[in-house]
């Protein structure tokens, strides 16, 4: 111990001759101190050796017993802290015992409104009449439709100019036909036309993107004739990326193998070659398969628990018009209404499409980013759901810009369009057109320029998620009360 002290009495006796500007403060000083009490071999001194040792020193160096420095609060941004994750456990923990508050409450005063068969009845009226499978079963005249287009242009049997038409009045009619048969078909369900309009939406999307792609071949192919008069040239400047069976090149994709891969592939962008993933991974896909299966038990249990109730009792408030109480269920509605759509995000996004995606051997998984940390309205609508974004850049806003259109316009064009299909899912299963649904997402474009000039960093992300959490909710009441108002008071105020 003698040793010790002595080696640690002249290493302090150097260091007190640095300035005080270069020794670093209080804090080095004490690091410098437990080093050389180490220095003998030993282990370091117990933190009460070296209290003892800073009392002994306290007369002649005073300066080495400084505990202060200039630093910031860890709340404030210049500290560089960034390790949150207590509080952010702290705000699972309390977001999980408010809710398991409210959801025994809500079993304690409406008791168990859980019902599969009730669930059934949502896509049946009855039980022999299936018009939503129906649907889906026709769908495949209109691929097979563009499919036979395309074989016809590839060799020529067909101008462009026909080609064109033809692709545009199959289009239309992938929109109309199924509206029309929603509309007026008696036995189809509102779910049952949610779910057919979704298919064909989707179809239509792939369908235009078919033909697009297809076009962009045969016009590369031209120009490689063009310029080295050789067909060969136009199959290279086509290329793609390399799969396990060689890349396909223009016309010889032109198959009914290649053409429902691209149906059922979790993408609305079609690509003469897709990327593939070597094997199907049977643990990944087991473990999607019963998170599927979780899930969808949930959303049912949710919706038929917790959210049902509060919109019927959200209806009388609406009659009256009782702001006070409107707003007071809007409030109420938007923690379920928000819970669910998360949970439906992950079910479809990560669970539904990756099923799909390995059991098809999709390479490309990328379905969503991180639109959970968006700054800005806009980097949401980009990031939430990657297939819709890529296929709106691809062909509808580059497009748009090719042809001199300014970004701004471009932009709105694609809220447009994102407008009408959103009203498109919604009115027409309902058989009542209100547009609360185009106008939520006209009213995207103010709400993203306001919250991009007034809001920044952590607070436009905040501002991000409170148009989530209550802009949903509105128009989910506004639908329903119209519907409500439509189909329940407007029958019994006839006589």
């Amino acid at each position: 111990m003698g040793d010790r002290g002595g080696t640690g009495s002249s290493r302090r006796r150097r260091t007190g001759s640095r300035p005080a500007s270069q020794s670093g403060g209080g804090p080095a000083a004490a690091e410098e101190k437990v080093r050389d009490v180490g220095a003998g071999g030993d282990a370091p001194a117990p933190a009460w050796d070296k209290d003892k040792d800073e009392d002994a020193d306290v007369g002649s160096h005073s300066w080495d017993l400084r505990c202060h420095r200039i630093q910031d609060s860890l709340f404030s941004s210049d500290s560089g802290f960034s390790n949150y994750r207590g509080i952010l456990n702290w705000c699972v923990v309390m977001l999980v015992l408010s809710n398991a508050r409210l959801f025994l409450e809500n079993i304690i005063k409406y008791g168990i409104l859980v019902d599969p068969i009730q669930v059934v009845s949502l896509f049946l009226k009855d039980p022999y009449s299936w018009p939503a499978l129906c649907l889906l079963i026709v769908a495949n005249v209109f691929a097979v439709a563009a499919f036979q287009v395309e074989k016809r242009l590839a060799v020529g049997a067909l101008t462009e100019q026909a080609g064109l038409l033809l692709h545009v009045l199959n289009l239309v009619i992938v929109l109309c036909f199924p509206a029309a048969v929603a509309f007026l078909l008696e036995s189809i369900t509102p779910v049952g036309s949610v779910l057919a309009l979704m298919v064909y939406t989707m179809l239509f999307l792939k369908l235009f993107s078919y033909r697009d792609v297809n076009l962009w071949c045969r016009q590369l192919r031209a120009r490689a004739k063009a310029k080295a008069k050789a067909a060969s040239a136009g199959e290279k400047a086509n290329g793609g990326v390399a799969t396990r069976t060689g890349p396909i090149s223009y016309p010889d994709n032109l198959t009914y193998r290649d053409l429902y891969y691209f149906l059922f592939a979790p993408t609305l962008c079609y690509e003469l070659n897709f990327p593939r993933s070597p094997r199907i991974r049977k643990r990944f896909l087991l473990r999607r398969l019963l998170e599927m299966l979780f899930f969808t038990q949930l959303l049912v249990g949710l919706i038929q628990q917790w959210m049902v109730p509060t919109i019927q009792n959200s209806m009388k408030p609406f009659k009256d018009m009782d702001y006070s109480r409107i707003i007071e269920r809007l409030l109420k509605l938007a923690v379920p209404n928000h819970l669910i759509w998360l949970i439906f995000f992950y079910w479809f996004f990560h669970s539904c499409l990756n099923t799909v995606a390995e059991l098809m051997q999709f390479g490309d998984r990328e379905f969503y980013r991180d639109w959970w940390n968006a700054e800005s309205v806009t980097y949401f609508w980009q990031n939430w759901n990657i297939p819709v974004h890529r296929w709106c850049v691809r062909h509808f806003y580059k497009p748009m810009m090719r042809r001199g259109s300014s970004k701004w316009l471009a932009q709105v064009g694609v809220f447009l369009a994102s407008a009408f299909f959103h009203e498109y899912l919604v009115s027409i299963p309902l058989r009542m057109f209100r547009l609360w649904a185009f106008t939520g997402m006209i009213a995207q474009l103010p709400l993203a320029w306001i919250v991009s000039r007034f809001f920044r960093g952590n607070y436009g992300n905040a501002a991000v998620w409170v148009t989530l959490i209550i802009g949903q909710p509105v128009a989910v009441l506004m639908y329903v009360h119209d519907y409500y108002v439509l189909h329940h008071e407007a029958p019994t105020a006839g006589p």
